[in-house]
């Protein structure tokens, strides 16, 4: 039978002779004649620390003193620990803010002060004027919502139930405070040149006061609401006469946030249990009108259609590979929180009001889903794509990270399969892979799968209907005298019938909204759906009544004659079966072939071949050259060539130059570049890029590193009204990783040929992450001609290497300004590379 524990001879501590260890039972640390010493010296310090704090209590007892001048003793010494400590902290706090100045600054600002977004990002606008065109007609907005609450609410409230048939507003003012708008932000290049898109950052925290009566002599009311959200505004289309512009179209991104008071019965709504539920139901109602895909639109000439404004074709298609995480979070604990135990992780992909679960993946921190989800993208940029991780208890699920990513990234990379850092937990990273796929309309590009990926997408715009029968009796009276019996028409009319709209492809069902009272409804929505066999698959419509769910029309739509029609596109009224006998619905089928759109190709340009320098320069190692500019955009892949012997004659010149600068030095092969002041002359290359010794060469881990070192995200325009260079350096991902928590990394710029210390741009540090997000802005006073001839020297360094003999770069990069157009401005990933490294492997 085997013993609990492990026995231990009783002997085998004896015996033991001088100099020998001795073995502790129960423990595997073996006591040697160092660890002895060393426990006795840890007893005497005790003990003279006893006698210190005793003695003196002794002593006071010895000679008669009273016990208040111990305690008086006891307070002093408390008291000088107290304020010893206080003043570390505040020295401690003191340190911390010099090294982390801004970061701090901001920080504080954000969390205390609430400052608006034109503060924290500098590409958004502060709009005071249109604020104060808020302000002087604010009480017009208010006479218009109340005639729009009583003339268009007030009789759809009355029509939704028969509870509500005595509804009525009896007090709407919107009050004196009104909306604000905190930021603008206008895109121009990223979209058609005959749109123009605006986010506005709205913030509403109004006194308005909105009584009604439901039910004599119940009553409801609102007083004080508050609102925040992100509006979307496009112009569109700009035309050449006027108003210039074609229509107005806004709408929601996200959902917004939203807080109610509410008074009168409805004060009950203010309670903990019943507030998330009312300001949710309502929510949900703004969202059916102004959250995409839905849409308001103002058209403000005739030949605007307001079904394409309000509901035009997606931009395209993303599909989310959800592949793995690892390094979570680990939130089940054991014995009261004493022992840490794994996590139940699982995972939601939400993109719009569209969103999935993962399956759970039971005690793992390195979790593998392998899921592949789809979603339909309206607006890019815009529309995020949200990540969350939880893990799943009983009762409540932990949170253990989440990622939000704007899918206008995966439009323009095409194609990205990377780890995201986490955000709002300690630790944790998620594995994704993003396709965007475009949408065509030539069948001849329908490559349908075997995987169940979606090959194709069908939009369906809803506008109305005409004709329906009041009831599923009316119908059956159709079909058996053809016509409506002598009684029917001698006796009253009921009222028509409440319809909504059900579509469905295969088991997937979307439903319209409800439209009260009418038998030619009017909907207006949109719908989107996958598509995965086109020759098999088809669109089923039913029309039905809202109370008994019976059907008042059915239609049946092959999607196989969208493939033949012109651009396969259906838009007509259809005649509905088994309704009555003019019943028809008018609706437009879209269909569309989703195309794998290629990542744009990246030109990097090699450097040149090193120029061999004579007996000393030899000595010293060789000069290597800086790197050429790393261009990713289509335009500037285009330019490359022509540049190209322009850019090796540059660099062989500044080449040169440096190493008549060695010759004539004959320390040169001592001298090593840091950021500070140059060592060679102002007319040099930019020799903060290289080590010029070998002996300052590269760490061990980036020799041996294979792949990419990063790609850093940069922002250049210049600012023609202020004579101003102005370089955004936005962020960097997947660096290379300098230690197993990361990298603390900054970038450091250069306007050459201008390197001198005052003339150096630093950022921030940001510690411990391979995708650190600066968003900081530098600004040049150069002109816009001679920037034109200028180069940017962007490296990326490692802080922690600031003490040791081997160089910080991490990555860089050469921005030649003459091929791009500056005034336009450019905002792209650009690769990282190092370009003595080939040269010193």
């Amino acid at each position: 039978m085997a013993s609990a524990g492990q026995m231990y001879p009783s002997g085998a501590a004896e015996g033991a002779g001088p100099g020998e260890s001795l073995a502790v039972p129960g423990s595997s640390e073996r006591l040697n004649s160092s660890a002895v010493n060393r426990i006795l010296m840890e007893f005497l310090m005790y003990f003279g620390r006893a006698v210190f704090v005793f003695y003196p209590v002794y002593l006071t007892g010895y000679l008669g003193l009273s016990v208040s001048w111990v305690l008086l003793c006891m307070m002093m010494v408390t008291w000088w620990k107290k304020n010893r400590q206080w003043k570390d902290v505040r020295i401690g706090t003191a340190i911390d803010f010099v090294d982390n100045e801004t970061h701090v600054v901001n920080k504080e600002l954000r969390s205390a002060l609430q400052m608006a977004s034109w503060v924290h990002f500098p590409d958004v606008e502060k709009v005071d004027w249109v604020n104060k065109v808020l302000e002087q007609a604010w009480p017009f907005f208010g006479m218009y919502m109340e005639k729009l609450l009583k003339e268009s609410i007030q009789p759809t409230v009355r029509l939704s139930s028969p509870a509500l048939k005595m509804f009525t507003f009896t007090k709407v003012h919107f009050g004196h405070i009104p909306l604000r708008i905190t930021g603008m932000k206008a895109y121009t290049h990223e979209v058609d040149q005959r749109e123009v898109v605006l986010d506005l950052n709205i913030c509403y925290e109004g006194d308005v006061d909105i009584d009604a009566v439901v039910k004599e002599p119940i009553t409801a009311g609102v007083k004080g609401l508050k609102l925040k959200g992100m509006l979307r505004v496009i112009l569109e289309p700009l035309i050449g006469q006027a108003p210039l512009v074609g229509g107005v179209t806004f709408f929601f991104i996200r959902r917004p946030t939203l807080e109610i008071n509410w008074t009168g019965m409805t004060n009950l709504l203010d309670s903990p249990a019943f507030s998330s539920l009312s300001e949710e139901t309502i929510m949900d109602i703004i969202a059916s009108l102004m959250v995409l895909p839905n849409r308001m639109c103002v058209p403000l000439i005739d030949q605007v259609k307001v079904d394409q404004m309000r509901f035009p074709l997606p931009r395209g298609v993303v599909r989310v590979h959800l592949l793995e995480a690892r390094d979570l979070v680990a939130k089940d604990t054991y014995m009261m929180g004493l022992v840490k135990g794994k996590s139940d992780p699982y995972a939601t992909v939400r993109v719009g009001n569209r969103h999935f679960k993962s399956k759970v993946v039971k005690e793992n921190l390195h979790p593998r889903w392998n899921e592949v989800y789809e979603f339909v993208v309206h607006e890019a940029p815009g529309q995020e794509l949200e990540v969350e991780l939880f893990d799943e208890d009983t009762d409540k699920d932990d949170f253990i990270g989440s990622y939000h990513l704007d899918l206008g990234e995966v439009k323009r990379e095409k194609e990205m399969d990377q780890w995201f850092t986490l955000e709002g937990v300690q630790n944790g990273e998620v594995h994704l892979k993003l396709q965007w796929f475009s949408l065509k309309s030539d069948p001849s590009l329908l490559m349908e799968t075997s995987s169940g990926h979606a090959c194709a997408m069908l939009a369906l715009y809803l506008d109305n209907a005409s004709n329906l029968p009041r009831d599923h009796k009316e119908i059956d009276e159709h079909h058996r005298h053809g016509k409506p019996s002598k009684e029917a028409r001698l006796t009253k009319r009921t009222a028509a019938p409440n319809s909504f709209v059900e579509f469905a492809v295969d088991e997937e069902v979307q439903k319209s909204k409800v439209v009260y009272a009418s038998k030619d409804p009017v909907w207006e929505e949109g719908f989107t759906f996958f598509v995965h066999d086109i020759s098999t698959q088809q669109l089923t419509v039913q029309v039905k009544e809202h109370e008994k769910k019976t059907q008042l029309g059915v239609l049946n739509l092959p999607l196989s004659r969208l493939l033949n029609a012109s651009d396969m596109t259906v838009d007509q009224r259809f005649p509905l079966e088994r309704s009555g006998a003019n019943s028809q619905i008018k609706l437009k089928a879209t269909l569309r072939i989703l195309t794998l759109e290629k990542p744009p190709p990246k030109v990097i340009l090699n450097p040149p071949p090193q120029v061999k320098g004579g007996p000393q320069s030899n000595q010293g190692g060789n000069v290597p050259e800086s790197s050429a500019a790393q261009l990713s955009s289509p335009t500037q892949a285009a330019d490359s060539h022509n540049g190209l012997h322009e850019d090796y004659s540059a660099h062989r010149r500044d080449s040169s130059l440096a190493s008549e600068t060695l010759r004539s030095n004959p320390y040169a092969s001592n001298m090593r570049r840091f950021d500070s002041h140059s060592l060679l002359s102002e007319n040099s290359i930019a020799s903060s890029r290289f080590d010029i010794s070998e002996g300052a060469s590269y760490p061990e881990a980036i020799r041996k590193h294979q792949g990419s070192f990063g790609e850093i995200h940069l922002t250049v325009r210049y600012a023609t009204l202020r004579n101003k260079l102005i370089i955004m350096v936005n962020g960097c991902r997947n660096l290379f990783r300098c230690s197993e928590n990361g990298t603390d990394s900054y970038v450091r710029l250069y306007l050459l040929p201008d390197q001198t210390w005052r003339h150096r741009k630093k950022t921030h540090v940001r510690k411990r992450t391979v995708n650190p997000v600066f968003n900081e802005k530098f600004e040049f006073d150069v002109s816009l001609e001679e920037a034109q001839t200028r180069k940017l020297d962007v490296a990326v360094k490692n802080n922690k290497m600031f003490y040791t003999r081997e160089r910080k770069d991490i990555g860089m990069v050469m921005i030649d300004f003459s091929q791009m157009d500056l005034t336009k401005g450019i905002a792209q990933w650009f690769e990282l590379t190092l370009p003595g490294l080939n040269k010193s492997s």
